[in-house]
């Protein structure tokens, strides 16, 4: 074991409290003796006598009855409010959102708790009879702003969110529904592990949902016995084995480890969760060992019902490709039980949309950091602060992909443990380092990508538009030039080769060209400009509502609700379309747009035509939603009858009269626009199954972006920095000549200062280093600094040393800077000797251990005896 301890101050002593926890047995129900107070004889039946009354005995008058109870009925209520109802009921634990046109909203007892924490007013509206109205409290916001308060319910508040849209009635449905228009259905329930592709997620963090299954649900963990820092009394909960699966709905990344619940803090805190999921059945066993394990970082949890996923073989609808035999037989109990969990619980949040995850992994030959080591030595947060600037990823972080960024995170988490891979990506930063052209290029035709991983998982949900489409296309072109950059590069160095090697592009490549010659993208631009304008109105209509105060008098004057559009042409009353797919997508496409331009040519003849024969010079020929196909002029400009026409607005300016030519050319252009938007669909809809086709290979793809990311950041690192590349064997040296903090350093150039570097020579015949010196010397700085030079090695990166010689590392562990944990009822020395405890017991002869001050809250005789004990042991 290669220990790394500083001195031992003397300290007054403190005295401890001693802690007594007292396990409260639920005693069994004690039953009601039920005691007779004299025996009691049945008597035995005999024969049957014969009985009469008189009338004048039997009681005359009406017979008294209670009064009937009036069962409560609920108020009249607009189908809209009593959808409503009906779906609050149907998820309970979920705040409701409601799509009504352009907006969404809250109801009854969620708009007065939520609409303030959204900043939302709240306005009482008045419905039913107007003999007795129902005062029903509402707010809402527009349909585009859903991000906005979604993050808030579910990022800031973690908060569920049903969201319910709405949805044209068929005629059959309509029949059914009463003659209603529309019909709103619960399509999503949004937590904040079952985020996809809302906007406001954080794009370099993954963002996984957890599942555990405990092994045996009957092993219970009393509150006597603590959980990784705490000697257990018992081995067996200690050990108790535990299954976990997680995954990131964004990605489609899905991961299954099989651990002991021991370990499972550490495995907490390298995954990160967002929300954890736990089998309902836990529920009645409150004084699970697992509660304590999850109690003390506040851990969102959510319960799920029994698995009706049985076995392996059941995940396959969920996966976009098979398991296979070999792997499936490798899973434990816990990890198939815990998948099953996880992908039943999906399921139910997405509502039956299609699902396509990767094959699920396992992470192994990974380095083992634990939670206090994550944090102590900053690897991804500051203790002061709990942000990322300052941390190790916020100094090393030269990424230019999303990809790269959420794979240098994971990577951090869990170093490599193969000689193999480290030498391998070592080679590939090497390279790179010494080719600055190359670094350069990647470096430019990455930024030409994007985010292709969270794409991919847009489409395989079924929920990617063109805009998508193009990126992806976008990605595809940068990955060919990549390619061919890596190849012209690649005469003398395997590393690169091979990268190029793993990109496959037979099938994507022919989808880029596909998606290019398809997608017009001048008229996706169009698109969104319109699409700006209708969100400014929208915006304004808003502001209006709001403004208000919700009375009849205030709704009068408001400006009226505009009916949502339900087509394009709706949206103008010209003939500046923006059309999605070039005419030249399909032969459908490019005959709709041949009769399309010469029905605009007979439009405009008969512009013309009407012109001449009614004397009108300013007359055109416009649609709107209201009125239709319309002749419009200004003023009294028609000087003849309209004998054929039929006047159906008019004002001191302008005239609206229907013709019979106009409302059968305007008929025959609608008809045209209408299967023009169809088969545009129906030809982004076959190049959306060519994506789903070539799903495996563009994820792949991806992969090999994101590393070459990582690598070509690293070798920018090392240039900037002068860093030096590591030596990594199978022994247990750890010789660091000239080694640096890699965070302090970057503060410290801030500054206009220098950093004094220290050599390390553990390992081998010198086992431990006992450092000693005076305070603000730098020890503390110098144990971590040898911690985080391991960790960079065996991620794969240059470290910030002259010289560095290092054996593969399995664990690394560190007791530094701890504090009371007031919530467990822990003092500061209690603190140290549950983590120096962890360590002496886990603790290989391939670990690396860095201990700052043991024994340090008690007295010196007794701190020295500890630190001694320790050292000896």
């Amino acid at each position: 074991m290669l220990v790394s301890f500083k001195c031992i101050r003397a300290l007054p002593t403190r005295g401890i409290a001693s802690r007594c926890l007292h396990t409260l047995r639920n005693e069994p129900p004690v039953r009601n003796k039920h005691v007779l107070s004299r025996p009691t004889r049945v008597p035995n039946r005999g024969a049957k006598k014969k009985s009469s009354a008189k009338l004048d005995e039997l009681p005359q008058g009406t017979i008294p009855l209670e009064p009937l109870a009036l069962e409560e009925q609920e108020p009249a209520l607009p189908t809209v409010l009593l959808q409503a109802r009906s779906n609050m009921r149907k998820f309970e634990n979920c705040v409701l959102l409601t799509r009504v046109g352009g907006f969404y909203e809250l109801y009854f007892e969620h708009a007065d708790e939520f609409g303030p924490l959204l900043n939302l007013k709240v306005a009482p509206k008045s419905t039913g009879p107007r003999t007795n109205p129902v005062i029903v409290s509402m707010a809402g916001f527009p349909f585009f702003q859903l991000d906005r308060y979604l993050k808030i319910l579910v990022q800031d508040l973690n908060r569920y969110v049903a969201v319910a849209e709405e949805f044209r009635n068929d005629p059959s449905g309509k029949v059914k529904a009463g003659g209603l228009m529309n019909d709103r259905k619960v399509t999503r329930i949004i937590t904040p592990g079952t985020l996809i592709d809302e906007n406001f997620m954080d794009p370099f963090t993954n963002n996984y949902v957890l599942a555990i299954h405990a092994g045996n649900l009957s092993q219970e963990l009393s509150q006597d016995q603590e959980m990784e820092n705490d000697p257990p009394i018992s081995t067996q909960p200690f050990d108790m084995p535990v299954g976990l699966a997680w995954l990131d709905l964004s990605t489609g990344h899905f991961f299954t480890q099989f651990t002991t619940l021991s370990s499972l803090p550490s495995f907490l805190s390298r995954i990160g969760p967002r929300e954890i999921v736990l089998d309902e059945d836990l529920q009645a066993s409150k004084d699970h060992g697992i509660y304590t394990v999850l109690a003390e970082d506040r851990h969102l949890i959510t319960y799920s019902n029994p698995s009706e996923v049985k076995s392996i073989k059941d995940w396959s609808p969920m996966l976009e490709s098979p398991i296979s035999t070999r792997i499936a037989n490798d899973f434990t109990r816990e990890e198939e039980a815990a998948g099953s969990t996880l992908l039943q619980y999906v399921g139910e949040r997405l509502q039956g949309s299609n699902m396509k995850l990767q094959p699920p992994t396992r992470q192994l030959d990974m380095m083992a950091i634990d939670k206090n080591t994550m944090r102590a030595l900053e690897i991804k947060r500051t203790m002061r602060d709990d942000l990322t600037t300052g941390s190790l990823l916020h100094v090393i972080r030269r990424t230019v992909t999303k990809g790269g960024a959420r794979l240098l995170d994971t990577w951090l988490s869990s170093p490599s443990t193969s000689l193999d891979v480290i030498n391998s990506r070592l080679d590939l930063v090497t390279h790179m380092l010494h080719n600055e052209l190359l670094r350069e290029r990647i470096a430019i035709l990455l930024k030409r990508s994007h985010d292709s991983h969270r794409l991919l998982q847009k489409f395989a949900f079924g929920r990617g538009d063109p805009d998508d489409m193009l990126g992806l296309a976008s990605t595809v072109h940068a990955t060919q030039e990549l390619v061919t950059t890596l190849i012209q590069d690649s005469s003398e160095e395997d590393c690169v080769r091979d990268m190029a090697a793993r990109i496959n592009l037979d099938g994507p490549s022919e989808l880029a060209s596909r998606i290019k010659a398809a997608i017009d993208e001048e008229g996706i631009v169009q698109q969104h400009i319109m699409e700006d304008g209708e969100v400014g109105e929208m915006q304004a209509l808003a502001e209006a509502i709001v403004t208000s105060e919700g009375s009849r008098e205030d709704a009068n004057i408001l400006p009226k609700r505009k009916k949502k559009p339900t087509s394009l042409r709706e949206y103008y009353t010209d003939d500046n379309e923006a059309w999605i797919m070039k005419p030249q997508a399909s032969q459908t496409l490019e005959r709709l747009h041949k009769d399309l331009a010469e029905l605009g040519v007979e439009k405009t003849d008969l512009a013309e035509d009407l012109k001449t024969r009614l004397e009108a010079s300013t007359l055109t020929l416009r649609f709107t939603p209201g009125l239709g196909h319309i002749c419009h002029v200004k003023g009294k400009d028609i000087k003849r009858d309209l004998s054929e026409g039929r006047r159906v607005s008019s004002s001191k300016s302008t005239s609206s009269f229907h013709h019979p030519e106009w409302t059968n050319l305007g008929g025959r252009l609608d008809r045209c626009r209408d299967h023009i938007r169809a088969e545009e669909q129906r030809v982004f809809r076959d190049l959306r199954e060519q994506v789903i086709h070539n799903i495996i290979k563009l994820r792949r793809n991806a992969v090999v972006l994101d590393e070459l990311d990582i690598a070509s950041s690293f070798a920018t690192l090392a240039a900037e920095k002068g860093w030096t590349r590591p030596i990594l064997n199978n022994s247990t040296t750890h010789k660091i000549i000239g080694g640096r903090h890699p965070t302090v350093e970057g503060g410290l150039e801030v500054e206009g200062r220098t950093f004094t570097t220290n050599d390390c020579f553990v390992g081998d015949s010198q086992k431990i280093w006992l450092i000693t010196g005076p305070n603000m010397a730098g020890k503390s700085t110098f144990l971590r600094q040898n911690a985080l030079i391991t960790i960079l090695a065996q991620v794969g990166s240059y470290v910030p040393a002259s010289y560095a010689e290092l054996g593969i590392v399995d664990q690394i562990f560190s007791r530094v800077g701890s504090a009371d944990n007031l919530y467990r009822d822990q003092s500061t020395f209690m603190v140290e000797m549950l983590e120096t405890a962890t360590i002496l017991k886990h603790a290989t002869p391939r670990s690396f251990v860095v201990m700052d001050e043991i024994g340090r809250g008690t007295t010196p005789a007794d701190g020295t005896a500890v630190a001694f004990a320790c050292l000896h042991h």
